[in-house]
């Protein structure tokens, strides 16, 4: 569980092809120094396990069912990733709860001097309301606009400065999880 709050930008420093996926090697110094092997970590919104930690090093293994659900699978070496380690009884709540289980990835539509227009599928959509919470590349958000096919999210010069959503351009896509007492309230109805 996490909060959606980065605590690290990362830089992906190798992408190793396995059996299963890929072996995606990130330097965050700050956040390996509070991460032992087996604990999760978020990278750019998708909850991964930490599977070596060394030298400020952390290495995750992405299986294929992440990497077609995830814009992990597109990392290249040097790319910036967002980086939350998980949540510990007692830690504030800043954001809102978050899983890491990406739903699906979006299109940024618009780069705005106040946020992002987001393009999403309607399995996404159908999840997100005005002023409701998503995680966008782990990022908790508030949607402060709605159309039939995008969203909007306003970025504070802190989350620009702090995340790599101050990098994003048209066209890029990005992981998205929409905020999960929204769908246990669809099942439940």
């Amino acid at each position: 569980m996490f909060t959606g709050i980065v605590r690290e930008l990362g830089e992906v420093k190798a992408i190793e092809p396995t059996d299963q996926g890929l072996r995606l090697r990130v330097l965050a110094h700050e956040t390996s120094r509070g991460v032992a092997e087996g604990d999760s970590v978020s990278v750019s919104g998708v909850c991964l396990t930490a599977v070596e930690v060394e030298d400020g090093m952390i290495a995750f293994d992405v299986v294929q069912e992440t990497l077609r659900r995830s814009t992990l699978g597109r990392l290249e070496a040097g790319a910036g990733v967002n980086i939350e380690p998980a949540l510990q009884a007692g830690d504030p709540v800043g954001g809102h709860f978050v899983q890491g289980h990406v739903d699906g990835v979006g299109r940024v539509r618009e780069v705005t001097a106040e946020g992002l227009e987001i393009e999403a599928a309607p399995e996404i959509m159908r999840y997100c309301v005005e002023k409701g919470s998503i995680a966008v590349e782990g990022v908790s958000l508030t949607i402060a606009g709605i159309d039939e096919t995008a969203f909007t999210v306003a970025l504070v010069p802190h989350t620009r400065e702090v995340t790599t959503l101050g990098r994003i351009a048209e066209a890029d896509e990005l992981n998205l999880e929409v905020d999960m007492l929204a769908k246990y309230v669809e099942k439940l109805t």
